[in-house]
């Protein structure tokens, strides 16, 4: 039986051939796959089977790679990142045009975070660079927070799944930075009312 670290090293492989994963993150099961490979989106809405595209979230091993993909960090995210990152806090912020634009929304926005402690993190620290990591699920379905729940959902869809467990519950919180006052998109596990927002 492999262990965990093998597991690991074989999802990452994987992804560097343009594959897809799907693995425990700290709120849910995600799909992982490489924003660099084309037809990410298009990918992603076939299997979870959406009516359109939506952006992907997109999760990166450290606060370094965030200066390459956005163009500006202002105070507030700043603040926000250290405070809640690593952790299920994915921040929108203005991405540069090197990001590619399948992961980009319409006005031209990226929405990251910086894992807490999961699998999908043990990933993407080897894997060394941006990962798409969309909940694993059917749209309007909820997400799979074991990977039994994985394989019963998407399976056939994916070309591994990291045997796991993930705490559900919530999921992670969302908070665009690129207006004054930010702005939440979706409440989740982190409260930001009240201390950074009004």
């Amino acid at each position: 039986m492999a262990t965990r670290e093998e597991h690991i090293l074989e999802a990452v492989r994987i992804l560097r051939q343009g594959g897809l994963v799907g693995a425990a993150t700290e709120t849910f099961f995600g799909i992982l796959v490489d924003i660099r490979r084309r037809g990410v989106a298009e990918r992603i809405k076939t299997i979870k089977e959406r009516s359109e595209i939506m952006p992907v979230p997109v999760i990166v091993p450290s606060i370094e790679l965030i200066e390459y993909l956005v163009e500006d960090v202002p105070n507030i995210g700043l603040l926000l990142m250290k405070t809640y990152w690593p952790g299920p806090l994915t921040i929108v912020m203005k991405a540069r045009k090197v990001v590619p634009r399948h992961v980009k929304s319409v006005t031209g926005t990226i929405a990251l975070r910086i894992p807490g402690p999961c699998d999908a993190m043990d990933i993407l620290t080897i894997f060394g660079g941006p990962l798409a990591a969309p909940s694993l699920n059917k749209h309007r379905m909820p997400p799979a927070t074991t990977a039994r729940q994985a394989k019963e959902t998407l399976g056939r869809e994916l070309h591994m799944v990291v045997p796991g467990r993930s705490p559900g519950g919530l999921p992670s919180t969302i908070i665009d930075v690129t207006v004054t006052p930010p702005r939440v998109l979706r409440r989740g596990v982190v409260k930001v009312e009240g201390r950074f927002l009004r």
